[in-house]
């Protein structure tokens, strides 16, 4: 909306911001999703080819029949048939297995912090920023994409990733576990059969239900690090898009709820319900990006893969690699992509998840020196000391 509009629809000139601005039509946009608490990325893009998956989770696994066929190798859950298969078969979907960070160690809150901070595997930590805000500001000084170049985050608070030197904007997509009844609206309840037989067991009950709240939030709660589930995101996901057709250019939102040790579920269950609305939200983020859609690149990490072997409680346990996606109407999708190796007991990560073959800031770097034209200096800045990997994802 520009500044015409908003005067054309009655709102004063007091309420504009001071830098309020349509993004140019052909810089590009970046949004990066990251899924708090660690998907099961064995059970999204599936190795149909190897005889051990079936072996290791003879109660989750996809079946090969059941999985939609990308390649000779990959199958893809048909949790997403309906939203991100049919990128895919248009070429604007790509997925990159084997992916992920050096760090091993297996904490949710470590390796977040780890990868948003996108610094190198030795050495101190600086907290003071991160990778995408360092990316904004590179982008910002004499870039030919600088000139409409907003950043944002999705989410209640400014998220690590994009901490830093340059001030960057959030915006909140809904109340954070905001209950049906919230505190105020109980203790008005309460009051109202303050003096009557029923004070007792309308007060304790309030309290159960909020005991039980917290007990069932649990790991999983904490592991999201307050972050939307996946059909909040689904609800928001075209609000989302208005905000980067328009005027944002660098956009991050995290979405919880993926530590799933028990009961995990295979082609149905609870992590399939979970990817089918992360899909659901996906597609409908890219219709509503119209035309914007073709200078727009999505995508969609995690901190650590899960456990290939599924545990006792047909679930899986914290891993190390991952797969990444990677969405969008300029990407040269339609590819598995990266260092492969045949996935079979052998080639496991300390005989138990997934190796990292293609390290996450390599990744990002060739993502980034195709999209922005970084040259080695810049690319320096915002991934000190890795080596940038063009995997020809644009």
């Amino acid at each position: 909306m520009n500044r015409r509009l908003l005067l054309q629809l009655g709102l004063g000139a007091a309420v504009l911001p001071t830098q309020l601005w349509a993004a140019a039509a052909d810089t590009p946009r970046l949004l990066v999703v990251f899924l708090r608490g660690a998907y099961d990325a064995a059970n999204l893009l599936v190795p149909t080819s190897s005889s051990f998956y079936y072996e290791a989770r003879p109660n989750i696994a996809i079946a090969k029949a059941a999985a939609l066929p990308l390649d000779a190798s990959w199958g893809l859950s048909p949790a997403v048939a309906d939203s991100i298969h049919p990128l895919w078969l248009k070429g604007q979907a790509a997925f990159v297995p084997f992916a992920g960070t050096n760090d091993t160690t297996r904490s949710h809150f470590e390796t977040q912090d780890h990868i948003e901070l996108g610094l190198a595997d030795e050495g101190s930590r600086d907290f003071r920023s991160g990778f995408m805000n360092r990316l904004a500001g590179v982008l910002g000084a004499g870039s030919p994409v600088s000139s409409r170049l907003e950043a944002m985050a999705f989410t209640d608070q400014v998220p690590l990733i994009l901490r830093g030197n340059l001030p960057v904007a959030n915006q909140a997509l809904r109340d954070l576990g905001k209950p049906a009844i919230n505190a105020t609206q109980a203790q008005v309840i309460a009051g109202m059969y303050a003096n009557t037989r029923m004070a007792g067991t309308v007060s304790g009950g309030f309290e159960v239900r909020d005991e039980v709240s917290r007990e069932m939030a649990g790991e999983m709660e904490a592991a999201s690090r307050g972050a939307i589930a996946a059909k909040g995101f689904a609800l928001e996901a075209r609000r989302i898009a208005r905000l980067m057709r328009e005027r944002v250019t660098l956009g991050f939102i995290d979405v919880g709820g993926w530590d799933t040790h028990v009961g995990q579920g295979g082609a149905t269950g609870q992590l399939a319900t979970k990817l089918g609305e992360l899909g659901r939200g996906l597609a409908l983020f890219a219709d509503e990006m119209g035309p914007q859609w073709n200078n727009t690149v999505v995508v969609v990490v995690s901190e650590f893969g899960r456990t290939f072997r599924e545990n006792g409680n047909r679930g899986t346990d914290h891993g190390h690699g991952s797969a990444y996606w990677v969405l969008g109407g300029g990407v040269k999708g339609g590819r598995v992509l990266g260092e492969q190796v045949e996935v079979k007991a052998a080639t496991l990560f300390q005989n138990r998840d997934y190796p990292v073959l293609n390290e996450y800031r390599a990744l990002f770097g060739g993502l980034f020196k195709r999209m922005y034209g970084l040259n080695d200096a810049q690319l320096a800045a915002v991934f000190p000391g890795a080596s940038a990997r063009d995997l020809g994802l644009v």
